[in-house]
């Protein structure tokens, strides 16, 4: 059995101004097109688009999507859309929450039948 694969070379590291950089160009293009901003810096830096969504989704950069509650912070008619739904998928949660409350209920009265 080889080893070859344990010292296989890792991914270029990126300081925390690179990526802040990055994600600003994402905001500037998402702001001026209203979209297309990860496409496109993914192509400008030769960086995975799923990459900066990574950086996107830690909020490095400042132009942060929502996740599990955080605010967002996009600027344009994007981050308009968004904080739309974010506060739709939170309404939906609650609305789960309280509807799991209430089959646990209605199952404890029905086997009290």
């Amino acid at each position: 059995m080889s080893n070859s694969n344990v010292n296989a070379a890792k991914g270029r590291r990126y300081s925390t101004k690179e990526k802040a950089e990055i994600i600003a160009f994402v905001d500037k293009v998402n702001a001026e097109k209203g979209r297309g901003g990860q496409s496109a810096a993914s192509k400008k830096y030769k960086i995975s688009p799923l990459t900066i969504s990574s950086w996107i989704r830690s909020g490095i950069g400042g132009g942060t999507l929502s996740v599990a509650g955080a605010a967002t912070a996009v600027a344009g008619p994007i981050g308009k859309k968004l904080s739309k739904l974010q506060a739709l998928h939170d309404q939906i949660a609650k609305a789960e929450k309280d509807l799991g409350k209430l089959k646990t209920q209605f199952n404890a009265l029905k086997s009290a039948l």
